[in-house]
């Protein structure tokens, strides 16, 4: 991992770390998407970890516009959330041994 500079802890940023629940950042285009999303409240790429999470940063005087903006600047999940997820899992866990123990009754 990048550690932070001098300059960057003495300077005038702000940090922050974007999560997605799913690999969102692995795909070429959503990535671009969301940085460009970042972007419009000032946020700069500092690192890719991995296909889940990014570290961004933004001078603190960004925060001056943020009132304009269409996008959450503090939001630190992109894409689907883990409730989101969750419920789909659960769904998913329930209705296919009900699916098959349907088409099994309705065979005999």
């Amino acid at each position: 991992m990048t550690g932070y500079s001098t300059e960057d802890l003495a300077g005038d940023w702000e940090f922050k770390i974007l999560r997605a629940v799913t690999r969102q950042f692995h795909d070429p285009d959503k990535l671009r998407k969301a940085l460009d999303e970042e972007a419009q409240a000032g946020w700069i790429l500092v690192e890719k970890f991995d296909d889940q999470r990014l570290r961004l940063k933004r001078p603190m005087s960004a925060r001056e516009h943020d009132h304009e903006l269409s996008v959450d600047p503090y939001r630190t999940t992109y894409g689907m959330n883990e409730t989101t997820l969750a419920i789909i899992v659960i769904f998913c866990v329930l209705t296919i041994p009900l699916m098959i123990g349907l088409v099994i009754a309705l065979t005999r």
